[in-house]
């Protein structure tokens, strides 16, 4: 096994966040922040480390909107599953799917895809660039979404994607409209919406150069950084493994030359299930399941972790 290309410090709070920070490598490793949830954020440490009070606040008020294809379902398969983890967490991190229970979290999966223009396909943000925009104003406008106050999009494979020309700008124009303080809230709706970015997922042996997972993933970090954007650092997740080793060539499952395996697959063989890993499942309380493209738990677990981090900040949480 080859060394990695960097062992990056685990950082909840950076400087670089509030300052900017110089690049030493292809991907910034201090990208945390208070708004980028990548792979300092996606373990269970750090999830057991927020107060439940802003754990159940989430649970109890936010309202999800998700959209993907299979990429994405390395969330909702994490979401799903958690529940069945250890003892307490049916209840902490309890989750319906497009059936709002009160006193668990409203999820609502392949949410969008429906709402997309004739003509236009919204599946992802991969199969037409602007589609998902005219699709969430369509789903937001609809009285029977009126209570949604998170809308998350996923992408597919982003290479090669306009994410400057396109992906950006069209979240910012959603933010525009339906985020706090926008043009539509007051007149269409009430609600206001928080809109969670996501990066791409790794790509084995093609991560760096213009219009790659590596590279899109830092405009994107960027962007939010400044604006105080929440994100989904996809990228980040797949290209470290849990000791926070960065392994520019890996894949979306753990897989690496430089490596030479699985990262994610050897930590698995090497852990216990129901202790340090559970299993993602299709649909809560549904049949256990990879997340699609995996062949182990710890990707999807590690995005689920990230993302009630994120939903822990919306509903308040200073991430400290």
């Amino acid at each position: 096994m080859k060394t990695p290309i960097a062992l990056f410090p685990l950082l909840l709070v950076s400087s670089c966040f509030f300052q900017g920070c110089e690049k030493d490598n292809e991907y910034d490793p201090e990208i945390t922040g208070g708004y980028i949830a990548s792979y300092p954020v996606a373990k269970e440490d750090v999830l057991r480390s927020i107060p439940e009070e802003y754990i159940t606040a989430a649970r109890n008020n936010l309202h999800i909107a998700y959209q993907h294809t299979s990429h994405g379902t390395h969330v909702s398969k994490g979401l799903f599953g958690l529940p069945d983890y250890k003892e307490g967490d049916q209840e902490l991190f309890g989750i319906t799917n497009n059936n709002p229970t009160p006193g668990k979290l409203d999820f609502r999966d392949y949410a969008m895809g429906s709402y997309a223009a004739n003509g236009e396909d919204a599946s992802d943000l991969s199969r037409n660039e602007t589609a998902f925009i005219q699709a969430t104003r369509n789903y937001l406008d609809d009285p029977e979404n009126s209570d949604i106050n998170v809308i998350v999009w996923s992408w597919c494979s982003i290479s090669g994607h306009d994410v400057a020309g396109n992906y950006l700008p069209g979240m910012q124009t959603l933010i525009n409209e339906y985020g706090a303080g926008g043009t539509k809230i007051g007149s269409q709706r009430q609600v206001p919406v928080t809109f969670v970015f996501m990066t791409g997922h790794a790509e084995p042996n093609s991560n760096q150069g213009e219009g790659r997972p590596g590279n899109q993933a830092e405009l994107i970090i960027d962007y939010c950084r400044e604006k105080g954007y929440f994100c989904l650092d996809y990228y980040g997740i797949d290209s470290h493994d849990m000791e926070d080793n960065y392994w520019e060539d890996s894949g979306d499952d753990g897989n690496s030359e430089d490596y030479g395996g699985n990262f994610y697959g050897d930590w698995q063989e090497n852990h216990q299930l129901g202790e340090d890993y559970f299993e993602n499942r299709e649909s809560p309380g549904g049949s256990a399941s990879y997340g699609d493209h995996n062949s182990q738990h710890i990707t999807a677990n590690r995005k689920a972790y990230a993302m009630w981090w994120i939903l822990s900040r919306i509903a308040g949480w200073d991430g400290q």
